[in-house]
């Protein structure tokens, strides 16, 4: 077995995987429990320890996790959010974020499994942005920070329609609801925009140009693509009022310039200004229990930068909201029920686990004169929806300046498949695991992914589907799946006063769309129902 350095794993993330969040790894990506084994257990007296009361508890701080404490907080409940990642406060020209044509520990969240992609990787300890959770056939990238998924996410912001979402989500969900109140909601929260044509006009965009072209030529559909983004940032930068990392596609880890409506900058701001919620950032969630009375009950470890053990916690509330993201959840869910500290759990926890047919491509074309410098972070989309049980999206991302290359760009799809596998808990790990089927998503890769994207690169494009080398997924779904494990709302059946709101409520898929705007539509509806039916009564 082959050791790879700390540069040369972060290179081959930035190269091959981070362009995947060009399409959006909000289900990946939302934060608490590691994928990796326990951080050292404390020594008895050796460390600070706390017994806390609360009225409710919410872990992880994406998309689920911020909406969640922000309508909470609006219906006078007072939440604390624990969330195991840092802070990253952006600003002009600012430097939190690594870069990703040449990042370091910043990257990595130092619990990360010890293998990533099969090779040991070394790498200073760090609470940083990306996990990666490996498992049978399949591993699973991860975000953490306050903010989840939505810090690292490039923000395709798509909406599936009617047929698409009749065909696969629960019936009782009224797609015509949806689309007159919750996907507009989640829409105004993250004001959607188009990029500009100045912006696309530019050179740096030549990339984005030639896909729109070669999909026109192919006879394939084409839009622009609503993006989360305030572009005036990105036409600054072209003006030389900032350091580069829109316009030279350096935003897979993160936007230093600011500029982009992450949730930590919109729904759990506005959460915190109402004096009601309490985010707690390098606070990570170990272990879930329910205690005799009926309340829930945490583990918690506090941690330093360096992921350094400094306290821990014990926090207790009638109201326990996960919303740590689909491996997250599925981890603290599957723990709970192995060890018996919830002992009638329902047995679909960890099931129903997908992934989103995630595929992508590294596009190689010495006659497209992609350039060396790539804007991004994504402007057009080719979305082939016209069958509901084919469904697949294709979209043109950036590469960050890695050097002189003028030849190469990326390609990402993902589409609708009704494969499924499954989180299961390992004990000798103490994590989650996730199961996934040797050929799983095979049908809708190999008979309509591929040969769209085939068709697009045309005669003089090569493909390198990154996939056969490394079988990831930037955007997992399920595990505590609506309809299976909890109902419509998010309620674990039940288990009164335990929720999920996050990308483990989701059946698999986000019907050909990346899930971030889903997963926040679908959390927005919950939480209407829940604060209607259930504050004053279960919390």
């Amino acid at each position: 077995m082959t050791h790879i350095s700390r540069r040369g794993f972060l290179g081959t993330i930035a190269a091959a995987g981070i362009a995947a969040l060009a399409a959006d790894p909000t289900a990946a990506a939302q934060p608490t429990d590691s994928a990796g084994p326990a951080g050292a257990a404390p020594v008895a007296g050796r460390l600070p320890h706390e017994v806390q009361d609360h009225r409710c508890i919410l872990v992880g701080s994406g998309f689920g996790g911020a909406i969640s404490a922000l309508r909470l907080a609006e219906a006078g409940v007072d939440v604390v959010v624990v969330e195991r990642g840092r802070r990253w406060p952006t600003g002009p020209d600012a430097r939190t974020f690594p870069s990703a044509a040449s990042p370091d520990e910043r990257a990595l969240w130092f619990r990360s499994a010890p293998e990533v992609f099969g090779r040991p990787v070394d790498l200073p300890r760090y609470t940083g942005l990306l996990e990666a959770s490996v498992g049978e056939n399949m591993t699973s990238v991860c975000a953490t920070g306050v903010g989840g998924g939505s810090l690292i996410y490039q923000g395709m912001a798509l909406q599936p329609t009617e047929e698409l979402f009749h065909t696969w989500f629960p019936g009782a969900i009224d797609w015509r609801e949806m689309d007159r109140e919750y996907y507009p909601r989640v829409s105004r929260m993250l004001r959607l925009s188009e990029a500009p044509d100045e912006l696309i006009a530019a050179p740096q965009y030549t990339a984005s140009r030639v896909f729109a072209q070669r999909v026109r030529d192919a006879g394939l559909p084409l839009r622009k693509i609503p993006m989360p983004i305030d572009w005036d940032y990105a036409l600054a930068e072209l003006r030389g009022e900032m350091r580069p990392t829109y316009t030279n596609g350096d935003s897979s880890l993160g936007v230093n310039n600011g500029g982009k409506h992450s949730v930590d900058v919109t729904y759990l701001a506005q959460a915190e200004a109402t004096g009601r919620v309490d985010v707690r950032p390098l606070h990570d969630v170990r272990a879930m229990r329910r205690l005799p009375d009926g309340r829930w009950e945490i583990d918690v470890e506090v941690l330093d930068t360096a992921g350094r053990l400094l306290r821990t916690l014990t926090m207790r509330a009638p109201a326990l909201v996960l919303a740590a993201g689909s491996v997250g959840t599925s981890t603290l869910l599957t723990r709970a029920a192995a060890t018996d500290a919830v002992t009638d759990l329902p047995e679909t926890v960890g099931a129903g686990w997908g992934t989103n047919a995630d595929r992508i491509y590294m596009w190689t074309d010495p006659t497209a004169g992609f350039g060396a410098v790539q804007g991004g972070p994504v402007v057009y989309g080719s979305l082939n929806w016209g069958n509901p049980t084919t469904a697949h999206t294709l979209i043109q991302a950036s590469l960050p300046p890695f050097g002189p290359q003028m030849h190469t760009t990326v390609l990402v799809g993902y589409g609708v498949s009704a494969d499924r596998g499954q989180v299961v808990y390992d004990p000798a790990q103490d994590r989650g695991v996730i199961r996934w089927p040797a050929h799983g998503d095979a049908g809708i890769l190999h008979g309509h992914i591929d040969p769209t994207a085939r068709r697009i690169v045309g005669p003089t494009g090569h493909l390198t589907d990154t996939n056969r080398m490394l079988n990831s997924t930037w955007h997992p779904l399920g595990g505590a799946t609506m309809g299976q494990t909890c109902d419509l709302d998010g309620r674990v059946l039940g288990q009164r006063g335990l929720y999920v709101l996050d990308g483990a409520l989701i059946p698999g898929t986000t019907a050909a769309c990346n899930p971030s705007l889903t997963i926040a539509a679908v959390a927005e509806r919950a939480l209407d129902r829940i604060v209607r039916r259930d504050v004053g009564i279960v919390f």
